[in-house]
């Protein structure tokens, strides 16, 4: 088999066994987060209505001095999305890793949300 295919295939078997337990409501709404090669992307849905709340990238949000790609513009990205909550009144919510390991850009994804006030 593909290398990349195992890899791909071994995310998408972490992302369901996750997915059968995280669940995002109207007060608690689900953080979610894609990693791309070039950038990261944050969106904060309501499973119930099947909506997005609100949504941001390091595409718009790029840390001082360093890349998309960068862990510093993840913390960046982490701190953007808790301040769009912040402005929908969203004090809480589930995090959603999308089947990638908790470490790099996903855990200063969320490192900044939680310097910015989320609470998960």
């Amino acid at each position: 088999m593909d290398k990349a295919k195992v890899r791909r295939e071994t995310r998408e078997r972490r992302k369901m066994g996750q997915r059968k337990k995280v669940q995002g409501t109207v007060e608690r709404p689900r953080l979610c987060i894609y990693r791309s090669l070039h950038y990261t992307y944050a969106q904060l849905i309501n499973d119930a209505s099947g909506t997005v709340i609100g949504s941001a990238s390091t595409k718009q949000v790029i840390a001082e001095k360093s890349s998309s790609k960068s862990v510093e513009s993840a913390k960046a990205l982490g701190k953007k999305i808790a301040e769009i909550a912040k402005e929908k009144k969203i004090e809480k919510v589930v995090f959603d890793r999308n089947g990638y390991l908790y470490h790099g850009r996903i855990a200063a994804v969320a490192e900044g949300a939680r310097e910015a006030g989320l609470n998960f």
